[in-house]
């Protein structure tokens, strides 16, 4: 069977996809890029390079289904470790795409956001991100949440020190800490937990991503390495979803979690 980015839900039947039970927010750890390039006798940025394509595919196809929010763990504090070489042209790539990916998000209606600490980026790479996020922060399709220089653990850090300048000011009282002030302390604030995350190359661990937001999150792992990961993958992760009976550490698919499932468009 071949699926492309043509897909839409009336042929999510077809696929075994039910599109009333469709995630509403998918995340995923895009991983095995430089493998995928020394398997070929390549350098690693040919891999991150072919990733590109992936990320453009699967960004298509969430837009078409109707899932409203995409988060892409795109490059994270321990990267940084990395050789210069290879980083400067992640840097390099990621510019790129913000630059030539522009003008397709406008028309797609696709917004952009960033979690994680952009700061630490070139200031070329940060302008142009600046800029993507304001020319689509008005849009109304696909939110796609990009994962810059991200760490879960500081991002919990940075929000419990917000919550703690809160006390220190006598805005909030100890006792009225909940895990909704702590939720709307991070950096994806207003937005849903995923329902789905995605890991791909065979890796099984959270690698430092939204480890606050995926408590009960579904997790799938695919041996497939990110720049193979096509339409045809994703719509099987999707199926694999949806045959899981959704807990939530109670009754599975009681109609009180449903709402963690949105309804059919």
């Amino acid at each position: 069977m071949r699926v492309t980015a043509q897909a839409n839900l009336r042929d999510l039947a077809a696929h075994g996809i039910d599109p009333a039970r469709l995630p509403e927010h998918v995340a995923i750890i895009m991983d095995g890029n430089g493998r995928w390039a020394q398997r070929r006798g390549l350098n690693r940025l040919y891999g991150h390079r072919r990733g590109k394509t992936s990320v453009r595919a699967i960004v298509q196809l969430s837009r078409k289904l109707g899932i409203r929010y995409l988060s892409l763990y795109a490059f994270s504090t321990e990267n940084w470790g990395r050789p210069t070489d290879e980083v400067s042209g992640l840097m390099r790539l990621l510019k790129h795409y913000l630059t030539t990916e522009l003008e397709r998000m406008m028309k797609d209606r696709v917004r952009l956001m960033v979690i994680g600490n952009p700061r630490k980026l070139p200031k070329d790479v940060q302008q142009a991100l600046r800029h993507s996020v304001e020319q689509t922060r008005h849009n109304d399709g696909l939110t796609v949440i990009l994962a810059l220089s991200y760490s879960a653990r500081e991002e919990i850090v940075a929000g419990m020190r917000a919550i703690a300048r809160r006390v220190k000011r006598g805005d909030l009282q100890p006792e009225d800490i909940g895990e909704d002030t702590i939720a709307q302390s991070l950096g994806t604030a207003g937005i849903p937990d995923p329902d789905l995350l995605i890991r791909t190359s065979g890796e099984v661990r959270l690698s430092n991503f939204l480890l606050w937001q995926v408590a009960y999150t579904e997790i799938y792992i695919t041996e497939t390495l990110w720049p193979d990961f096509r339409e045809r993958d994703f719509l099987e992760a999707l199926r694999e979803f949806q045959s899981r009976e959704r807990r939530f550490g109670g009754v599975p698919d009681a109609p009180a979690e449903q709402g963690r499932m949105r309804a059919a468009h």
